[in-house]
């Protein structure tokens, strides 16, 4: 028997090489080679000396087969890869490479907004000598009490899979869990591979086959058969069911099984952030958002609902309204995770969403939801989207009001021939979400792609590269306010060097619009939020240019003052050949009145304030409509 073949390869090109490797099946035929595409679109990386010499090699070996993209920032070059895997439907990721320390540490932030949002990512930072002869090495953190201890370990509640690779062969059994992770419905999310800078360069007799290209395929789950008749049982006898849509429903592909079973069974749909664009906005069931960013239409019909349906959704409080929207309903919950399918007590089926509803769907046979349920869910519906019109249809307004984000929104998408199915809107934190929740009308799967698992600032522009990046035939379209502007803008720079081009639109409201009325609404003083409200210097708030930073990064930008402004430089930009930014003055105080619910936030016991105390009995007897 002869013994295997091996290659001789440092740790470092044995890694890229199996990553280079791996396919993915995809229905699209465009793609070529029968329709597999490789499973990574490439490699995100700023090099330092924890990785530029190993790692860095590797990837300049193999670039051709897997490419390495340049980014400005280490927590925005994350936040892209995780958006491109979000717009694939988490069928298709990217890795991302930082030296060790700062470089490591800025990936942080986008690990917890991936481990959070149940998104891939692979994230491969640089780490310490394990030999240990040059310790403590350039920017090395040193622990007192353990010497095995290093930054990346900070990175171990923010993965759903950790691993310090000591010894060259240990990828034989590190890489295949780590893609079983990545790909795997129920544990999906973020996987951190510290790769310490010495290890990285060893090498060892690999076995060929280990490099063989793989076909990764993804599992999908159907209900067991106990918890399909629960379920069945528990539906036959609803007369007023109502569906929360959730990310599930579109990263299991299973749009048109939501729409089948709710035109089966005339049973109304809402949806989650996560969920938005899983049904099409004009169709007659379609109720809209849920929650405290929630249409009044699925607010009002989530309270009167017997049984709720949650199919993939993880029931984060602004859906449930802290526990408070639908307390009187029973719940069913249709999920891949063990843990969020027994949230809230509910009637657990533990399965894939398209294979879950259509068994419930064959089950269920003629049972329909009652006809005064379903003329009531047509008739709030209509009346939602008729409402959506005119709030988005306001043009002018009166001087010298300024515009408010409904009416910015409005704009966007009367400035496309049909923005429903060419755009991609990209948000994440602050008033907007709230506003694109309610108003952005898609009729498109992923034409809606809005971060707010972890809410988080900054992840707008950077995420909009990672979605360009994937759907690049597609408008993305990035809505940001100017806090998150500042936050985070860098990969503007790296939109115009890669060609991947955003139009984006600065909503300038001086200052966190957001937080200042949430401050107010639980009885503080306007303080700390609007840059007006800020202990300032000599020289006061600055007056910031946005078109002109953007400029100064290699975009084209101009500011405007009107909704008819917006309107007419939204036209230049969708023309350009580049980047295009355009800013536009907005009212911080604002915001759509109609719809929303409760949402739990601590209000003081103690305080001068008589507006605290208010506030403080106000939350006192709301938190009394809680289901606990």
């Amino acid at each position: 028997m002869s013994a295997a073949k091996t290659i001789r390869l440092t740790m470092a090109q044995a890694l890229v090489r199996y990553l280079a490797a791996l396919r993915v099946d995809t229905a699209d035929a465009s793609a070529g080679d029968n329709g597999a595409v490789p499973l990574f679109g490439g490699v995100f990386s700023i090099f330092g000396h924890g990785n530029v010499a190993g790692l860095g090699e590797a990837l300049f070996q193999y670039r051709e087969q897997l490419p390495t993209y340049r980014a400005h920032n280490e927590q925005a070059m994350a936040h892209a890869a995780i958006a491109y895997a979000k717009s694939h439907m988490r069928r298709r990721m990217m890795a991302v490479t930082s030296s060790i320390g700062p470089g490591a540490t800025n990936l942080l932030t986008a690990a917890a907004l991936a481990h959070v949002n149940r998104l891939p990512v692979l994230l491969l930072p640089g780490d310490i000598f394990v030999s240990r002869r040059p310790d403590p090495v350039l920017q090395q953190v040193e622990n007192f009490q353990d010497g095995g201890v290093s930054a990346n370990d900070a990175f171990k509640p923010l993965s759903r899979y950790f691993d310090r690779i000591y010894y060259p062969e240990q990828l034989l059994t590190a890489l295949p869990r780590a893609i079983q992770v990545l790909t795997d419905a129920a544990q999906c999310g973020p996987v951190t591979l510290a790769l310490p800078q010495d290890v990285q360069t060893m090498a060892y007799d690999y076995p060929v086959d280990f490099f063989a290209p793989k076909t990764v395929k993804f599992r999908a789950q159907g209900p067991a058969v106990d918890e399909l008749q629960a379920a069945l049982a528990l539906l036959k006898n609803s007369r007023q069911p109502l569906i929360i849509a959730g990310g599930g429903v579109l990263y299991g592909e299973a749009s048109d099984a939501l729409r089948c079973f709710a035109e089966k069974h005339a049973v109304p749909v809402a949806e989650t952030q996560a969920g938005k664009s899983a049904l099409a906005w004009r169709h007659p069931l379609q109720l809209g958002a849920l929650g405290v960013t929630g249409s009044p239409a699925a607010n009002a019909l989530a309270q009167k609902a017997d049984v709720v349906i949650a199919v993939g959704t993880r029931l984060q409080d602004f859906t449930t309204g802290s526990h408070s929207l639908f307390g009187q309903a029973q719940l069913l919950s249709i999920n891949v995770n063990p843990v969020d399918v027994l949230k809230w007590q509910a009637t657990p089926m533990l399965s894939d969403a398209r294979l879950g509803l259509a068994a419930l769907s064959q089950g269920l046979q003629d049972w329909r939801a009652s006809a005064a349920w379903h003329a009531l869910a047509l008739e709030q519906a209509n009346s939602w989207r008729a409402s959506v019109d005119e709030i988005t249809g306001k043009r002018e307004i009166d001087a010298p009001a300024l515009p408010y984000d409904g009416e910015v929104i409005g704009a966007v998408q009367r400035s496309s021939i049909d923005s429903t199915v060419h755009d991609i809107v990209v948000c994440a934190a602050g008033t907007l979400p709230a506003e694109l929740h309610k108003l952005w009308r898609t009729s498109t799967p992923g034409g809606y792609h809005v971060e707010y698992g972890y809410s988080c600032m900054g992840y707008e522009i950077a995420g909009g590269l990672g979605v360009k990046m994937a759907q690049p035939d597609r408008d993305v379209i990035v809505m940001v306010g100017d806090g998150s502007y500042l936050m985070m803008n860098s990969e503007i720079a790296t939109s115009v060097m890669l060609d991947k081009k955003l139009i984006i639109v600065v909503l300038d409201n001086r200052g966190y619009g957001c937080i200042n009325r949430l401050q107010q609404a639980c009885g503080g003083a306007p303080f700390n939020n609007m840059l007006e409200d800020c202990l300032q210097g000599r020289h006061g708030a600055p007056a910031i240019d946005f078109a002109a930073h953007a400029k100064s990064l290699g975009a084209l930008a101009e500011n405007v003052k009107t909704i008819a402004q917006l309107e007419a430089a939204l036209q230049r930009a969708r023309a350009a050949d580049r980047t295009y930014l355009v800013c536009i003055d907005t009212d911080p105080a604002r915001s759509t009145e109609e719809g929303g619910c409760w949402w739990e936030v601590a209000v003081p016991e103690v305080s001068q304030r008589q507006q605290v105390q208010t506030a403080r009995a106000e939350y006192e007897q709301a938190r009394r409509s809680q289901k606990v």
